[in-house]
């Protein structure tokens, strides 16, 4: 499969990008644990069907020492027993604001109760911006169709 665009040779794209990228940095240096982060940018891109990032978050996160039944268990973490109840509560978090054209209600009171338990302001905004921007990159590499199972980890930091 080939890309659609080549976002790093088009102009607007590279002046763009600069900045969208930097949010992604941002996020990452945040209080919000990089495990939590890459579990949670992982089953975002699992919904969405973006390969590319999942390609990408699942090699950041066996580099960093993320276990491969950890990995393999994201897409059914509801039923799985290897998450912590503030991982539960990120993912749960983040599959409601992921699919909120399917629910049509967004992320419940309750959901953010629960996410409120685990997390402090400034880890749940830090949450919050992350779904946001996970949802944003993988429709860019969606509807330009790139390829996934090239990305070695550490490649875009």
């Amino acid at each position: 499969m080939d890309a659609r665009l080549n976002f790093f040779a088009d102009p607007t794209a590279g002046k763009v990008l600069k900045h969208f990228l930097s949010t992604g940095r941002i996020v990452k240096d945040s209080p919000l644990p990089a495990a939590t982060q890459e579990l949670v940018a992982l089953r975002v891109s699992q919904i969405n069907g973006c390969a590319v990032c999942v390609d990408m978050h699942t090699k950041e996160a066996a580099a960093a020492g993320e276990t491969p039944v950890r990995l393999n268990l994201v897409a059914a973490w509801r039923e799985a027993t290897v998450f912590t109840e503030a991982e539960r509560a990120a993912l749960e978090l983040a599959e409601e604001g992921t699919r909120v054209a399917d629910a049509g209600t967004g992320v419940t009171d309750e959901v953010w109760a629960y996410a409120g338990k685990h997390y402090d302001e400034e880890q749940l905004t830090a949450l919050v911006i992350l779904v946001s921007f996970m949802n944003a990159v993988n429709r860019l590499n969606i509807i330009s169709r790139q390829p996934a199972g090239d990305y070695e980890p550490g490649q875009f930091h």
